[in-house]
């Protein structure tokens, strides 16, 4: 188990473009939002090449302060995009967002790098820019479902205490999905990085018990916080359509 993982040839890599072009292929055809899904996988490709370049660059500066900027940045743009589901209503909860995710996401990824991996320094970037993105982007996700669900349940006037249980219940579904299938369905990423870089296979597993545990963790923390946040919000709502 001491191999080096694998360098993918370029010519390779545009072999995984074939499938995510067929089902754009397949949007179109069925006369759904194809230029979207295309616009994403472009926008994907752009951000990752120029984050890997960023990255190396972090990673050689190793400073406290820029890992802080980059940690801000991170929160900042995970509250927008958590908002997306509710555009008529994204300047308005955008505060609450982004409140939530830096409650829910900052203290569960203190708690794991400063508690469970001990990092040394603190702001290590190797492993505090990738650990912060999965806490973000699953905080992220977990608002994004949340806020899309009570906006649709105060539309039908659901009682708000209802309409929260529902909304924090839909909002978990993916992660709690992903409990279930962990080991059985699926391998996720870091396991899969780590043997694939020729980590034991039973240290790959701590790794990735600490990571379910922050991912559900944060996302319920950030989803339950953003609900209690925007209550009165959504209760004016929920009144004006009385």
């Amino acid at each position: 188990m001491n191999e080096s993982i694998q360098t993918i040839p370029l010519v390779n890599l545009s072999i995984a473009f074939v499938p995510a072009i067929l089902t754009i292929a397949i949007l179109f055809k069925w006369s759904l939002n194809s230029s979207n899904a295309l616009y994403a996988i472009s926008r994907m490709l752009v951000q990752l090449l120029l984050i890997g370049y960023f990255l190396s660059y972090i990673f050689d500066s190793d400073s406290a302060g820029i890992i802080i900027l980059i940690l801000a940045i991170m929160v900042l743009a995970s509250s927008w995009i958590a908002l997306g589901t509710i555009p008529d209503l994204r300047s308005q909860l955008f505060k609450f967002a982004l409140l939530a995710i830096t409650v829910g996401g900052g203290v569960t990824l203190v708690m794991i790098t400063q508690g469970v991996m001990v990092l040394d320094p603190w702001y290590s970037p190797q492993s505090m820019i990738p650990i912060a993105g999965m806490i973000f982007a699953n905080a992220m996700n977990s608002i994004s479902l949340s806020a899309e669900r009570l906006n649709a349940e105060i539309g039908r006037n659901t009682p708000y205490d209802e309409a929260r249980k529902i909304a924090l219940q839909s909002s978990l579904i993916p992660v709690t999905n992903s409990l279930f299938a962990v080991g059985l369905v699926s391998l996720p990423g870091m396991m899969t990085g780590q043997i694939l870089s020729g980590v034991s296979p039973l240290i790959a597993v701590r790794y990735q018990i600490m990571v379910m545990c922050m991912v559900f963790g944060a996302s319920g923390i950030a989803s339950a916080y953003f609900l209690v946040l925007v209550r009165p919000a959504f209760e004016k709502k929920l009144a004006g359509s009385g």
